[in-house]
């Protein structure tokens, strides 16, 4: 994969599959994956980075909604050396694809997203902000058409036809809670930091909605690990989530 030179604007292939699609989160132990400060939290230990770094590493796509592209300003890279060269081995560019979802096309051209290394670049946007995209964002990214509003069975469908087949969600909030609602998820990895934020005003995990797991129906979990001083709760959501 390599960065487009020129707009590009497509429409979604509808194929009928979909990407895996594995969802990633840290939060306090009250439910907070931020504080309501200007300063990013942290919630995760540089031992559990390295291990989301290697989950990166294995995706063929990272997805992050808008509002975290403006306010977090992720790079969206493989950090190790070594796993980039073990990519690289297999025939794959270094660091995973990025995407993200807008509704608006607000996005600013400087962002690490689209200036940090040398992956391909999709912004998934609602129809009546296409065109203003595509202008904005020329030569930095394949703009794709998803409906009105964003359809995400349609994102992960033109996803698929581009050739992911294991995309990681990385958030924010707003992103998991409408791929959780919709029963799109297939997996989630929850980080729970020894500490709580206490504030109503910071933002949660997820919003309110009808998610498809409930006490009447419970999330399988794959998996429980101590890294460090975090805790590592792994959910299987659907049944393509094996234990390993």
């Amino acid at each position: 994969m390599g960065v487009p030179t020129t707009p590009a604007v497509a429409t979604s292939s509808g194929s009928p599959g979909r990407p895996y699609v594995l969802l990633s989160c840290a939060t306090s132990i009250d439910g907070y994956i931020d504080d309501a400060t200007e300063q990013r939290l942290m919630l995760s230990n540089d031992e559990d980075l390295d291990r989301i770094d290697a989950v990166r590493a294995g995706c063929d796509a990272i997805l992050v909604g808008a509002g975290t592209v403006r306010r977090d300003d992720p790079r969206l890279v493989v950090r190790s050396e070594r796993l980039r060269r073990a990519r690289v081995a297999r025939g794959l560019p270094p660091s995973p694809a990025k995407v993200t979802l807008t509704a608006r096309g607000d996005l600013d051209r400087r962002a690490r997203f689209f200036t940090v290394g040398d992956a391909e670049r999709f912004v998934y946007c609602a129809s009546p902000a296409v065109e203003k995209t595509t202008e904005l964002l020329d030569g930095l990214a394949t703009v794709v058409d998803a409906g009105d509003p964003v359809d995400h069975g349609r994102v992960l469908a033109d996803l698929a036809g581009r050739g992911v087949g294991r995309l990681m969600v990385e958030g924010g909030g707003t992103v998991h809670a409408q791929f959780l609602t919709a029963g799109l998820a297939d997996e989630l990895h929850l980080v729970v930091a020894p500490f709580f934020v206490g504030d109503r005003r910071a933002p949660r995990f997820v919003a309110d909605g009808r998610f498809p797991w409930h006490s009447g129906r419970r999330a399988r979990v794959a998996e429980v690990r101590q890294i460090g001083d975090v805790v590592l709760l792994r959910y299987a959501l659907s049944e393509r989530c094996g234990d390993s």
